[in-house]
């Protein structure tokens, strides 16, 4: 990818956009990406248009950064166009590799969505059960709207995906990496977490934390319940924490501000479900053998789902919750 520079584009799909933020959070590093390379499409930052990119020829964009679940037919359109146009489609955050925070939608279908969010919501008046529709006829023509999909999908379930670049936002010092190593020609081999450029196994192997020879709890405690003492394991004082089940690249950010990792940055390449990797681990740290007060502990986890599958459900084994 030498020479002539580069051509990148950045697109926002089902997120909260924090993702195109943390772009600019590479401060200076900006200028290395405008020393190699032209923003040809980037509609969140400045007035592009879809028909900017339709008019482009196949693979004509080098690189896409593509943030973003899958939630509706526009998103569903223009990652089939990104990827048409892009000789390299990379997902970046969790929500484009894993399903993020919007893939937690996937614990009920379209019709409960549309019931909670346009019925039963306390704030919610309306009467007459309407709904959106995706086409609507008005006295001027038809209006139209994306239509709302009832799963959550992640990039690589609708088109190929060349790379990933996680987190719920990513660090700014891997985007940093990434570029460079476009700059450079030394992408990893294709499919591969872009995580993998910090060379840090585990997010625990970022941690300064102290780890005790044999973890042993007899209890689970939210954030808010615990006292933690600043130097011990978090999952050691009985807070669950995702760093054993999620691959390191962040700086362990989250547990330096007392905080315990949620998993955005998805799991380590030798594991296939993130969520059931964390519940093996914890089984395993357990202090009992009685199986009543084994239940007890485990029933001090609140929210299960939320808690090993906050970034990846969609993703995951389950993928979904099952509905009747």
């Amino acid at each position: 990818m030498r020479g002539e520079k580069l051509k990148f584009a950045f697109y926002w799909a089902a997120s909260c956009g924090g993702c195109e933020v943390v772009v600019l959070d590479i401060d200076e590093k900006i200028l290395d990406i405008a020393e190699i390379a032209d923003i040809v499409f980037w509609p969140c930052a400045t007035d592009f248009k879809y028909a900017d990119v339709e008019a482009m020829g196949k693979g004509e964009i080098d690189v896409c950064f593509f943030n973003g679940a899958i939630r509706n037919s526009e998103n569903e359109e223009m990652a089939k166009l990104m990827r048409e146009k892009s000789k390299i489609l990379i997902a970046l955050g969790s929500c484009s590799a894993f399903g993020g925070i919007p893939g937690m939608g996937n614990v009920a279908d379209k019709e409960q969505i549309f019931e909670r969010v346009y019925v039963s919501t306390p704030s919610t008046t309306n009467e007459d059960n309407i709904f959106p529709e995706p086409r609507t006829e008005v006295p001027e023509g038809e209006l139209t709207i994306p239509e709302f999909s009832d799963n959550v999908l992640v990039l690589d379930q609708v088109v190929e995906v060349d790379y990933y670049l996680p987190g719920c936002p990513t660090n700014p010092d891997l985007i940093g990496k990434a570029v460079e190593a476009i700059k450079k020609d030394e992408l990893p081999p294709s499919r591969s977490n872009l995580a993998s450029l910090a060379d840090m196994e585990t997010v625990c192997d970022e941690c300064d934390r102290e780890l005790a020879e044999e973890k042993s709890v007899k209890e689970f405690k939210r954030p808010h319940e615990a006292e933690d003492n600043g130097k011990d394991c978090l999952l050691e004082q009985g807070i669950i924490c995702m760093g054993p089940a999620t691959i390191g690249g962040c700086g362990a950010r989250c547990i330096e501000a007392s905080f315990p990792c949620r998993g955005c940055f998805g799991p380590p390449s030798n594991v296939e479900d993130q969520g059931a990797k964390m519940v093996g681990l914890l089984g395993s740290i357990i202090d009992s053998e009685d199986e009543e007060e084994i239940r007890e502990i485990i029933d001090g986890i609140t929210d299960p789902l939320g808690t090993f599958y906050s970034y990846g459900l969609p993703k995951s084994l389950l993928q979904r919750r099952k509905l009747k």
